[in-house]
């Protein structure tokens, strides 16, 4: 019970009770179970990029085109709708072409950051504007609206088991296989130890590219997953529409506990570190706190916990190099 307690994630959660008991004192409505189950649904985009993003925080690189990435999967399989055949079949042939576009867009940043050395955040900045002036330029800003998607998609986008829609199925189902992978694979375990000490782990055998190729290549296959999330929650391809997203995605991973400077976290801290903010976008919505202000609360919030993080983290270090002076 001691070392649960001491955990980050043990922290956040408490935050999220108690963040909920005093919004349900705000608004009666927030704490009921169709408004839970809205507040996550509308925020499986952001979750799936976030579980992505956990992975590449943890090496200590930045994605900052997933948003950019997610758009551009979600323009592509929008202008494929009219081609696709109006059966089941078409649900399948999504699933498939989705997630390849994203790997290829993922893998480029991977290349780039891991074969010629350019560090991630110039890398996906680059990629951020060029994703972001192609999509503008093919669409002239048109929104695509759900006239010309096939009936299976949409009834896959309005499918619920057990009164719960099928996007949170999809979340769950990316959290549990990005959860496997981190903790109980190789590659998961090299991340991490890339993410600890990168030159210690590249001494011991583990291939430093190979690694950052993957993260990237693995962000980009959960950005073709969100663009499919995305296109069936909002049942439209809006090339505006996630525009900013990539920072509510990088802030959820650090509240949730990854150490912007890589080497520790985990996708149960991210998806708290996302229901956090949720959570607190939802409550000030129905106190009808103004949009600036719930802007500026989100962000005060959002540099005290990093900052909190980052002292706690030191001293921890500092505890840890005393221990080995001593010994």
């Amino acid at each position: 019970m001691k070392s649960i307690i001491k955990q980050k994630e043990f922290s956040i959660f408490v935050i999220v009770v108690l963040l909920s008991i005093v919004l349900s004192f705000v608004s009666p409505v927030f704490l009921t179970f169709e408004n839970f189950l809205d507040i996550i649904e509308g925020n499986v985009v952001m979750a799936i990029l976030a579980v992505g993003m956990t992975l590449v925080i943890i090496t200590g690189d930045i994605d900052v085109s997933v948003a950019a990435a997610t758009t551009a999967v979600a323009v592509i399989i929008g202008s494929l709708f009219g081609f696709l055949p109006d059966s089941w079949i078409s649900i399948l042939i999504l699933f498939l072409i989705a997630p390849v576009i994203g790997i290829i867009i993922g893998a480029i940043n991977g290349m780039l950051v891991s074969k010629i050395k350019i560090p991630a955040i110039v890398v996906t900045l680059g990629t951020l504007n060029i994703i972001n002036g192609l999509v503008l330029y093919l669409t002239n800003g048109q929104y695509l609206n759900s006239t010309n998607f096939p009936k299976p998609f949409l009834t896959f986008a309005n499918f619920e088991l057990f009164g719960i829609p099928i996007l949170i199925y999809l979340l769950t189902a990316v959290a549990i296989l990005t959860w496997f992978i981190l903790k109980h694979t190789l590659i998961g375990r090299s991340v991490l130890a890339i993410g600890g000490k990168s030159q210690s782990a590249v001494r011991v055998g583990i291939d430093f590219d190979k690694v950052k190729l993957f993260v990237f290549a693995y962000m980009g296959f959960l950005a073709g997953v969100a663009a499919i999330a995305q296109t069936a929650y909002t049942k439209a391809v809006d090339p505006n529409g996630l525009l900013g997203v990539e920072m509510m995605v990088i802030a959820a991973v650090v509240l949730g506990g990854t150490n912007i400077q890589g080497g520790r976290g985990s996708i149960q801290g991210t998806l708290l570190g996302v229901l956090l903010l949720a959570i607190m976008q939802n409550g000030m919505i129905l106190a009808h706190i103004d949009t600036f202000w719930q802007k500026v609360v989100t962000g005060a919030i959002i540099v005290i916990a990093v900052s909190y993080d980052q002292i706690s983290y030191r001293r921890q270090q500092a505890k840890l190099a005393k221990i080995e002076v001593e010994a």
